[in-house]
């Protein structure tokens, strides 16, 4: 069964940077899907804000562009989510899953931004 792992969530001051990691166990669909980083935000949807094809080709929201950015390790099966710049209100439980969504959610990542 796929577990997916997210780590790197941490509390940070504004301007920080943080970088997530997902490791998707058990899952060679992962590794050949377009995979993602979602965020919830407290009394929010979650939302998609980056995404990342095999090749490589990346996608983000409007309000992470040029501070987050998205790669993978496809050998590692890992996806990692780069964030400089940090804001206040970049603070959520963070995801990662395929795009469109294919996979159980894992327990996420705290991201806080807070001085």
């Amino acid at each position: 069964q796929v577990q997916l792992v997210e780590s790197g969530g941490n509390l940070v001051q504004p301007g920080g940077s943080l970088r997530l990691s997902c490791l998707a166990s058990g899952s060679i669909f992962f590794r050949i899907s377009v995979v993602g980083w979602y965020r919830q935000a407290p009394g929010e949807q979650r939302e998609l804000v980056a995404s990342i094809n095999r090749g490589g080709s990346a996608e983000y929201v409007d309000s992470v562009k040029g501070r987050f950015t998205i790669s993978r390790d496809n050998a590692k099966n890992t996806v990692y989510l780069q964030m400089n710049s940090l804001k206040a209100e970049d603070t959520a439980v963070y995801y990662c899953n395929t795009v469109p969504i294919k996979l159980s959610w894992g327990q996420g990542t705290q991201v806080t931004v807070s001085s």
